[in-house]
């Protein structure tokens, strides 16, 4: 495994990060992954020197956060990166908000669940338009003094909200959002360049979500006329939102030149797709990868032992561009 330092933070983290979305996750009939494949997954990954683990407090409505904090019970908390989110409420049903009583409300019962004194990285889930965000940031900054959390992040926002409240940290003294939380993949362009330049600019990490399009750019979804072949027990093949979601003409582009890089390097489509994120040198890009089994953790650490060439990005940039 290789670590990277967080951003501008002293924290040094894995090159991927496990997301734990899927823990506790009903989709329609089926339940993405349950408690002993959550386990499975986390011992896979900190055997493989994956230090870095994402959850929030509404993933499987609080079982993920639940589910890790029990495998840490055996486990060295000071030899993990633990990443929480607040917005939505697990404590109370009135309060879904970033306002003073959901964060102090939340933070505890994310404490709680995954039995820790601290987070290392607390994210704001969503952008709060209801709250002054002032208050959302005096707030955070109370948690960091307090040793609650270590640092901040900032999940999906336009980029000037996100500009936005980097100024006021800076102009109130106030702990700012050192990592952010984008959805971002190679096949997903203009909706995130904006967010991406800010980040570049004030030096933040990046740690997109969905780094291969909930799947499509592991290359084993094909084309079926105007409409998409997935394989059985696929997200293709469950989740009714998928082809609207990650999927589109310059998609197909992009996965097409995925594939032609991946053939002459001996990689996987997903293996290029995730290193192509890792190579970003604006910003340090940590991809969160949301495994289903062992067999995909182990195919997407692979992307830490290969190398793309200029070239490589190039031509990947350029599906991208729609050249």
């Amino acid at each position: 495994m290789e670590y990277t330092s967080l951003g501008s933070t002293g924290t040094k983290v894995s090159k991927l990060c496990l997301g734990t979305w899927r823990f506790g996750k009903q989709t329609g009939d089926v339940l993405e992954t349950d408690r002993e494949e959550a386990h499975e997954l986390l011992d896979a990954a900190a055997d493989r020197g994956i230090n870095f683990i994402d959850t929030a407090n509404g993933y499987g409505d609080g079982d993920s956060e639940r589910w890790i904090g029990e495998w840490l019970d055996d486990r060295s908390r000071e030899e993990y990166v633990l990443a929480s989110k607040v917005y939505w409420s697990q404590e109370s049903r009135f309060s879904e908000n970033l306002g003073r009583k959901n964060i102090r409300a939340e933070i505890e019962g994310t404490l709680d669940r995954l039995g820790t004194d601290y987070l290392d990285l607390y994210y704001i889930h969503r952008f709060d338009d209801d709250t002054p965000v002032e208050e959302t940031l005096r707030t955070l900054n109370d948690l960091v003094r307090e040793g609650k959390v270590n640092h901040l992040g900032a999940s999906t926002m336009a980029a000037w909200k996100l500009t936005k409240a980097l100024w006021k940290s800076d102009v109130e003294d106030l702990e700012r959002f050192e990592v952010t939380q984008p959805l971002y993949h190679a096949a997903y362009y203009e909706d995130v360049s904006d967010y991406l330049e800010v980040c570049a600019d004030q030096e933040l990490a990046v740690c997109p979500y969905s780094p291969l399009a909930g799947g499509f750019l592991t290359g084993k979804y094909e084309r079926d006329g105007d409409s998409v072949k997935s394989p059985d027990g696929s997200r293709g093949s469950f989740d009714e939102f998928f082809d609207d979601y990650y999927v589109s003409e310059r998609g197909w582009d992009v996965l097409d030149a995925v594939r032609e890089v991946a053939d002459e390097i001996d990689a996987t489509p997903a293996q290029v797709a995730l290193r192509w994120l890792i190579e970003r040198e604006q910003f340090t890009c940590v991809p969160i990868v949301g495994a289903r089994t062992v067999d995909q953790l182990d195919e997407n650490l692979g992307a830490v032992e290969i190398s793309l060439s200029s070239d490589h990005h190039e031509r990947i940039d350029a599906a991208r561009a729609g050249e």
